[in-house]
């Protein structure tokens, strides 16, 4: 019940304002103790990137813990509410499709517009992208922040409760912001590696979810595992292959990796599909995870 109480408080009201959010907290907390991480030599920066990272996430496992444990204690109805409230902010799908969804809505007023649009959402460098590779890299941040701030944080959430997601969120946090090669290669490995593997199931859920949501979805599967394998990351590549494959487009970061490559260019009629197909997706599994998780296997943890 949490699960999908969750879901409509974020299609209702979307984010909570920064200065009570939990994910903006975590952040605080990375960017000051690992201010100066980089700086020192490999072994200090792995030992002291670990050592921090392990206390921040031992720190919310304890803090929602604590709170899921109190709030057992409340009636079941009380409980599923408060339940939904503190899980809304550790995952993010109406922002995700605002975002994706804004970016075609720039394009439409210019490739300058799209490209400025798009640089809010991923990391590369977005001066130089036509207007198909401008959407080839949103649907790319689509697919990926399915997995990593929509699937993910209700999959853990499912299995372990409050405690679970809240480390998740910690986890993918910690990733984005010191999981980087160059300067941050040894200070930010354990956090990198750490996230790689609280994603590696969620991802692969959520990209058969994608592809099953799609036409012929069942004739691809075979498909999916070789082009996932082409991209460096050993997740993100699998949500990102199976939204190729579903909507039978090419995506690309040229000079890293191509997927589908037999598919058609990316044009404006495929952003709505996409996004169409994300949300049904996240609605899809999060059903299941509610469903299944507490009332067939029946495990122990605070009503999704």
């Amino acid at each position: 019940m949490s699960i999908v109480l969750a879901l409509l408080l974020d299609h209702w009201w979307g984010e909570p304002p920064a200065r009570i959010h939990p994910v903006v907290w975590m952040g605080y907390y990375l960017k000051r103790v690992g201010r100066n991480l980089p700086d020192r030599a490999p072994v200090p920066a792995f030992v002291l990137g670990m050592a921090y990272w392990l206390a921040g996430a031992a720190a919310v496992a304890l803090l929602y813990g604590v709170a899921a444990h109190e709030i057992g204690k409340l009636p079941g109805w009380l409980a599923s509410i408060i339940t939904a409230v503190l899980l809304k902010p550790l995952f993010a799908l109406r922002m995700l499709i605002d975002e994706v969804r804004a970016v075609e809505d720039a394009l439409a007023g210019g490739v300058e517009r799209g490209r400025a649009r798009l640089a809010r959402i991923v990391s590369r460098d977005t001066s130089r992208l036509d207007e198909a590779q401008v959407r080839e890299s949103a649907l790319e941040s689509l697919s990926e922040n399915l997995s990593d701030s929509v699937i993910a944080p209700l999959f853990w959430f499912a299995f372990f409760g409050l405690a679970g997601v809240a480390v998740y969120r910690f986890a993918n946090t910690a990733d984005a912001m010191w999981g980087y090669r160059g300067r941050w290669e040894w200070a930010g490995k354990f956090a990198a590696h750490a996230d790689d593997v609280l994603n590696w199931l969620p991802a692969r859920v959520t990209a058969f979810g994608l592809l099953w949501l799609g036409p012929r979805g069942f004739a691809l599967t075979r498909s999916l595992p070789s082009e996932a394998k082409r991209t460096p990351s050993p997740n993100s590549g699998w949500p990102m292959a199976a939204l190729a494959l579903s909507l039978n487009v090419k995506l690309c970061k040229p000079g890293v990796y191509g997927l589908n490559d037999a598919g058609r260019t990316v044009g404006a009629q495929d952003t709505p599909v996409a996004l169409k197909r994300a949300q049904t997706c996240a609605w899809v599994i999060a059903g299941i995870l509610a469903i299944g998780v507490q009332y067939l296997m029946g495990w122990p943890h605070a009503s999704p």
